[in-house]
């Protein structure tokens, strides 16, 4: 499937966990997002809207998805910074519309029409110029890129917090953009200041 970047729609001052963390409770029962740390673009009474951020794509690299994206022939190619090294892992964002591409970044790239601020240190964009700029070094200093979302109906993310499925902390451009992937579940928690293992003898002896 051909990545697809679009405009994000949302008409909404930012609400609710929209810039918070959600961190998977180590008792979380569905796989999909077992030891998963997901940044909450969006939160309201319509639902929720996150990109999880701590596991790559393995299957696909930057080059890959320009290379798909970017078909030979079109009338506005893009040349890749030689500095290849430096262009961001795709990341998979969630189960949802897995074909759909979407970048976190800092606030120092802005489309008027297209970049959603989340909160005053990181913004979304969800269109092909962000990653044509990414590409060809005049991008945003920080990013994070995406295939897919998770998503939540009205109520649902409520709900799962009222299981303590989730845990949640106001995120921070350090851990969503520098920290390592792998190492992201583990920070997040110390950020909480909460002992992991604690919570999981704490539900065992429920």
């Amino acid at each position: 499937m051909k990545p697809e970047f679009a405009q994000f729609d949302s008409e909404e001052e930012p609400t609710g966990l929209s810039g918070h963390l959600l961190i998977a409770s180590p008792t979380m029962a569905d796989d999909r997002f077992s030891k998963a740390v997901i940044y909450i673009c969006a939160h309201s009474e319509e639902g929720a809207m996150g990109l999880i951020i701590n596991r790559h794509a393995d299957t696909m690299h930057f080059t890959d998805l320009i290379d798909q994206v970017f078909t030979p022939g079109n009338s506005n190619p893009i040349t890749l910074t030689e500095d290849c090294d430096n262009l961001p892992f795709i990341h998979f964002g969630g189960p949802v519309e897995t074909g759909r591409g979407f970048v976190l970044h800092t606030p120092d790239y802005h489309s008027k029409e297209h970049t959603f601020p989340v909160n005053n240190n990181i913004s979304l964009t969800a269109t092909i110029d962000i990653l044509k700029a990414i590409a060809n070094g005049t991008g945003p200093m920080q990013s994070l890129l995406a295939l897919g979302y998770a998503g939540w109906a009205p109520g649902q993310l409520e709900e799962e917090l009222s299981e303590n499925g989730w845990l949640h902390c106001p995120a921070n451009s350090k851990l969503v953009f520098e920290t390592a992937a792998e190492s992201k579940y583990e920070t997040a928690f110390k950020t909480l200041g909460i002992d992991r293992g604690f919570l999981v003898n704490q539900t065992g002896h429920a």
